[in-house]
């Protein structure tokens, strides 16, 4: 390998590590910026694997192009660059659309990284914000991989956005002998003897419907958080049954 051939290698590892450096720079100074709570941290990601892909990209060509044969292609590439850049366009454009609505995504804000979301058809949790994709976690663990234009065109469904509580409400089924203003009392006292630390409102007990064999009873209240939701449900059955057959209810 003779010294010329040293000398571009260099000059392209030195662009590399230049790539490498500004690329942590600019890390840092995103992360100053923003202030990483729920609010901005949606808009952090997202502006950082922007600024760090257009970084890179840059160095690596800006690498390549030491290298003769590497700029004569280059060179003849820009001669024809009208018709590459209709046939690239064309090629990406739906690449670049979800480029684009990530970053309009991420600054509005209809959704952020945690919120429990339905859109597209996919319900569940907004686990990433991706630079094209949007990945939402269902309850059973499976992963929806939503194009980010769909985030920007569909309507969305965000369940926490508003505020952190989560309603919360168990139906049980009596029989159609039983008294039902009894059953009510019954439940709506068992609904009060749950932590008030656990609750944000007042219980609620009411009928939901009739059937010919049973009467649908609903006892609604509301938890701190999507996840002391599902805890504080659970409480509630064990406690509205335990509570029913003791009474004799439920034989």
């Amino acid at each position: 390998m003779d010294t010329e051939w040293i000398e571009r290698l260099v000059v392209a590892g030195v662009v590399l590590l230049a790539t490498l450096i500004a690329a942590r720079i600019a890390d840092r100074m995103i992360a100053r910026r923003f202030e990483l709570r729920p609010e901005t941290i949606t808009v952090y990601r997202v502006v950082h694997r922007s600024v760090i892909a257009v970084i890179v990209t840059v160095g690596v060509l800006s690498a390549l192009l030491v290298i003769p044969a590497v700029r004569a292609v280059a060179g003849s590439i820009l001669a024809s660059s009208a018709v590459i850049a209709l046939v690239v366009g064309l090629a990406a454009q739906t690449t670049l659309s979800n480029f684009v609505a990530g970053i309009l995504v991420a600054f509005a804000r209809p959704l952020r990284l945690g919120d429990s979301v339905t859109v597209a058809g996919a319900s569940g949790s907004v686990q990433q914000i991706g630079l094209t994709y949007t990945v939402i976690r269902a309850a059973d663990g499976a992963r929806y991989y939503v194009p980010n234009t769909k985030l920007a065109s569909d309507t969305i469904r965000n369940a926490t956005i508003a505020g952190a509580e989560h309603q919360v409400a168990v139906k049980v089924a009596v029989p159609l002998s039983a008294d039902l203003d009894r059953v009510l009392e019954l439940l709506l006292q068992e609904a009060k003897r749950l932590p008030d630390d656990a609750i944000v409102r007042e219980p609620n007990v009411y009928v939901s419907q009739v059937d010919q064999d049973e009467i649908i009873v609903t006892v609604e209240t509301w938890a701190r958080t999507a996840a002391e939701a599902t805890e504080l449900a659970s409480s509630l059955r064990r406690g509205v049954v335990d509570k029913l057959k003791a009474e004799g209810i439920y034989v």
